[in-house]
């Protein structure tokens, strides 16, 4: 009788879960959160894949002279051009992303009552990653082209206002459709980012917990193992990366786009500016990458914790 008894205890004990509803804003305010400490990074990787167009002239020598021209001519304030355009991409897409990650993450323990090994965590990540991209591209749009903006002749900017402005432009001037411009190099960049991303990160922690280093759950935890995550994914994820921005950033001559799609961008950049130019602002990307992916995940991962905590009544954490 009191084996009977215990048993509707344990299954109550493995349903208690934060809602999937939690689970996805907790996604994007972790995404939003490290925005806020990284735009600069990611307006500095901008300017430089951009930077030097058909083999021509770079603007730039390397990050820290990206930066310098950047505030001498710009203003400092011009770090943070976009922000409002970043801030609205990581309530979609990393809302989205972390939020489909940590659901099927959280589906796959129930059902086989186990952690899922590095293929299936890969395969959770794809498809986070895609659904997340393709609900984010028109933020997307907007950020490339209000931080690429300033580098261009007084003449020939668009001037966006905020992300509001953006969107309503392009919808009026381009049509409906070029909200979604780039969305297939997008999609692919999104699913080698999360494949690699979200994988190697689960894959990373446990090595660190479980492994020689017996490390215990924590931020120094979360932070060894996003910093490996972000490395691998910035080697992985920049070709597809610096196509994205040069499709999205984009103008149209005499009805005729510069760029065909995403093989073109990749043909013609290795041929013009050589093929390391695919890798091209690797060290804002990565500088950028890194502290937005430990910052992500501790803050997620904190999230989880305190809501399990002070929520459910319970210690262990549903993170990733």
């Amino acid at each position: 009788m009191s084996n009977d008894a215990a048993k509707p205890e344990v299954v109550s004990a493995k349903a208690k879960s934060a809602p999937n509803a939690i689970k996805f804003l907790f996604g994007g305010l972790s995404g939003m959160g490290a925005t806020m400490v990284v735009q600069p990074l990611d307006l500095v990787k901008t300017r430089m894949q951009i930077s030097g167009v058909g083999g021509g002239k770079k603007e730039y020598r390397n990050s820290f002279h990206c930066i310098q021209q950047i505030v001498s001519r710009e203003g400092p304030l011009a770090l943070y051009k976009g922000i409002s355009a970043a801030l609205l991409r990581q309530a979609t897409y990393t809302t989205g992303r972390l939020g489909m990650y940590t659901y099927l993450n959280d589906l796959y323990k129930e059902r086989f009552d186990r952690n899922p090994n590095v293929v299936d965590s890969m395969a959770m990540g794809t498809i986070a990653g895609a659904c997340g991209a393709f609900i984010g591209t028109p933020a997307e749009v907007a950020l490339v082209r209000m931080t690429s903006d300033g580098r261009l002749p007084i003449a020939e900017r668009r001037n966006y206002t905020n992300v509001a402005n953006a969107l309503t432009r392009i919808t009026r001037e381009e049509g409906l459709t070029a909200l979604w411009r780039g969305s297939l190099p997008t999609v692919g960049r999104a699913m080698v980012v999360n494949m690699t991303q979200l994988a190697s990160y689960s894959q990373f922690k446990k090595y660190f917990h479980e492994g020689p280093l017996q490390m215990n759950e924590g931020i120094k935890l979360h932070f060894c193992a996003s910093m490996l995550s972000g490395l691998l994914t910035t080697m992985t994820s920049m070709p597809l990366d610096i196509a994205k921005t040069r499709i999205q950033n984009m103008k149209t001559v005499d009805g005729k786009p510069e760029y065909r799609g995403t093989a073109d961008v990749l043909l013609r950049v290795a041929r013009q500016e050589g093929v390391f130019a695919l890798w091209k602002g690797f060290t804002p990307y990565y500088c950028r990458l890194g502290p937005h992916t430990v910052l992500t995940f501790i803050l997620l991962e904190q999230m989880n914790q305190g809501y399990n905590k002070y929520v459910l009544g319970a210690d262990t954490s549903s993170g990733l």
